[in-house]
């Protein structure tokens, strides 16, 4: 019952589709020229510099003179090329000078020979203290009384003499 209808309901149905996939093409087409031109166009690019170039940063000078003659927009450390100097400026431009030393981690062994060379350096001194004394009480003494020292206790003796030799006479002996 169906099947003995014509069709014209079929190819106005078909002439919409046909009309409708020209169309997309169309808009296909025109998105893929729209996207060419946007490719040829250089993107415009603008970067904004926030912070100065160089904060934070290393900063190596050889003298004073060259840390003076450097602008700095903050606390700003410069160090010698040996690294012994160090040198910070601030943003009013003065400047304080460091001295660096390296700091070498030590073992029991290198903390006990620091000990004990202590100890002998201490013992040294004392026996300079000694030899001073010893020195000091020679330049007190008269012209009368002499000193000698005695090496192994490190002392001064002093010895008295009269300051005048008197004859006693004994009778006569027969």
């Amino acid at each position: 019952m169906y099947g003995n209808y014509p069709r014209p309901y079929n190819n106005i149905n078909q002439q919409g589709m046909y009309e409708q996939i020209d169309n997309e093409i169309n808009n296909l087409q025109q998105m893929k020229e729209r996207m060419k031109n946007q490719a040829q166009q250089p993107a415009i690019n603008q970067t904004f510099q926030l912070a100065p170039i160089g904060a934070n940063t290393l900063r190596y000078a050889n003298t004073i003179e060259d840390v003076n003659k450097e602008i700095v927009f903050g606390d700003t450390p410069f160090f010698s090329r040996d690294m012994s100097v160090l040198w910070l400026k601030n943003i009013k431009g003065n400047i304080k000078t460091y001295e660096l030393n390296e700091i070498i981690p030590k073992d029991e062994k290198d903390i006990q020979i620091e000990y004990l060379q202590a100890q002998i350096e201490e013992l040294r001194k004392e026996m300079r203290k000694n030899d001073a004394i010893i020195t000091n009480d020679d330049a007190e003494q008269d012209a009368t009384s002499t000193s000698t020292s005695n090496d192994t206790v490190g002392t001064a003796v002093k010895k008295e003499e009269p300051t005048s030799i008197q004859k006693v006479s004994r009778g006569k002996e027969k």
